[in-house]
């Protein structure tokens, strides 16, 4: 019998292991996802069509990044509701130990490397930041912030993208500004699709 904590690995990895192929844009056999769910208490995302339920205080553009503490690679705390004076992108993943997700991040990095150079470039997932350090490593990212929710799930809860159920971040990209108000959001409502990464970065440019 499986435990919790192996079934929870085993959906993560399909979840981002699934290659959804539809009309639209892709990218690698991905599928890009133009569109958004709402995040929050009572909204849904889709795995393969079959809806899972999101937690905590949903958010929306125009509010302000809520306060929660993240794990940092060193295991410092990192609150992400402190304004840092940048712009920032923050890109939410399941697990980056998988392809879609492996794929999003590098996406983050590699899309608009001259773009990189001026904004802050964030991955959030529920991997301890020990796995998160051996993926940057392996994929030679050195642009972007890897942090940890792995605690106590605060930034899932306080920005509505938790999936209680499984544990797990849905896929995201949140855009904000200097004083760390939201100004871009995107909940993907399949998690087997990726993030329109381009629009985030359009988003991001606008506000420079």
């Amino acid at each position: 019998m499986k435990t919790p904590l192996i079934a929870s690995l085993a959906l993560a990895s399909l979840i981002c292991a699934t290659q959804t192929l539809a009309a639209g844009e892709e990218v690698q056999g991905m599928q890009v996802a133009k569109g958004s769910a709402l995040s929050g208490d009572g909204n849904t995302v889709t795995m393969k069509g079959n809806a899972l339920p999101l937690s905590g205080q949903g958010i929306k553009v125009g509010d302000p990044l809520p306060s929660a503490v993240v794990t940092a690679g060193n295991l410092s705390p990192v609150n992400l509701g402190d304004a840092t004076g940048k712009v920032r992108i923050i890109s939410v993943v399941p697990s980056v130990d998988t392809p879609t997700c492996e794929a999003q991040t590098h996406a983050l990095s590699e899309k608009d490397r001259k773009l990189a150079e001026q904004v802050d470039m964030v991955t959030i997932s529920m991997d301890l930041p020990f796995a998160q350090s051996r993926f940057a490593r392996e994929a030679k990212i050195k642009n972007v912030t890897f942090l940890s929710d792995y605690k106590t799930a605060a930034f899932g809860l306080n920005n509505g993208l938790l999936i209680e159920p499984l544990r797990l971040l849905a896929r995201a990209v949140i855009v904000t500004d200097k004083d760390n108000v939201v100004r871009y959001i995107q909940v993907v409502p399949e998690l087997t699709s990726l993030p329109d990464m381009a629009a985030a970065m359009n988003a991001a440019k606008a506000l420079m």
